[in-house]
């Protein structure tokens, strides 16, 4: 009887480390399979996460093509057709070429010659390509104080006003606007400190607009901005236009990747390629036509 009872204590022991050691494998099984499928969630949302930012482009641009309208209007088009979002953001040309030397962006759209040559001089940028122009225009109270509606260009519509010291507002931001102006002023620029009627505002083209408008004074602007602010300027009106001292051409420049790391070289390139394209060119010279009577924009043809 003993030795039945030890037999069947022994059989039990061997029952026992048999389902310990099967119960284990299963466990181990379970828990290899487990890390598998963290492991292929993580490849997974880490593919994800950088086919996402692929698809980002970073566009540091002036403040007339955005506030015109006129990006708003064509950039969902390259999207739809792309995939691609593009960020902008806007600022006078000082400020966007900063943004992208930062490394805050993937190309530049901007409208100062001399800066957009030194920023790809100092190898910030791939090449500057001009691709539109508009013209800058004075704008000024309908009743023209200074009396510049005949003048033969922007220099002599400011001498104009600076002989009869008739309020100017400057953007004073070291936009491409503001440069432009500083080069029609010449040797001539007017102090802001000392010359009252001058004021440097320190501000966006809009916010000068609204100024001009308050104060019933002059301005220069880009023409595009203006006509897509004029319900809200009553007071002023385009004074001189289209001077030979007036025009205002649009370069595009892709961010130089071996000088700025992280720069979306695929995005950039395809942005601009689209933007040279004649589908680009199609929707940028009909813009304006249908709401304000004209075109805002002319491409600059091969």
């Amino acid at each position: 009887m003993k030795k039945l009872l030890a037999l069947l204590m022994a059989l039990a022991l061997v029952f026992s480390f048999a389902a310990c050691a099967g119960n284990e494998e299963e466990t181990t099984a379970a828990a290899d399979e487990t890390t598998a499928v963290s492991d292929t969630t993580a490849a997974s949302e880490e593919g994800t996460s950088d086919e996402t930012g692929s698809k980002t482009i970073r566009m540091s641009t002036t403040t007339s093509v955005n506030d015109s309208g006129l990006l708003p209007a064509i950039l969902p088009v390259f999207e739809q057709k792309t995939g691609y979002k593009v960020e902008v953001q806007s600022a006078g040309t000082g400020a966007a070429i900063q943004k992208a030397k930062d490394g805050n962006a993937d190309l530049i759209l901007v409208h100062s010659k001399a800066s957009e040559e030194a920023f790809v001089d100092e190898g910030y940028g791939v090449e500057r390509i001009p691709f539109m122009f508009n013209y800058f225009v004075v704008v000024g109270p309908k009743d023209d104080p200074a009396g510049i509606k005949d003048s033969e260009n922007a220099a002599a519509a400011f001498k104009k006003i600076s002989s009869s010291q008739q309020k100017f507002i400057s953007r004073g931001d070291e936009s491409g606007t503001h440069k432009a102006e500083l080069k029609i002023w010449g040797d001539t620029a007017p102090d802001a400190a000392n010359d009252k009627w001058y004021v440097s505002a320190g501000a966006g083209m809009g916010a000068c607009l609204t100024m001009a408008n308050e104060q019933k004074a002059y301005c220069l602007t880009d023409k595009a901005t203006f006509l897509a602010n004029k319900e809200s300027l009553p007071e002023l009106d385009i004074i001189l236009a289209e001077g030979e001292d007036m025009k205002n051409t649009y370069s595009v420049i892709e961010c130089d990747a071996e000088k700025l790391p992280g720069v979306n070289t695929a995005g950039a390139k395809a942005l601009i390629d689209w933007l040279l394209s004649d589908e680009a060119d199609a929707l940028i010279a009909k813009y304006g036509e249908e709401q304000y009577g004209q075109a805002l924009f002319t491409v600059i043809e091969d």
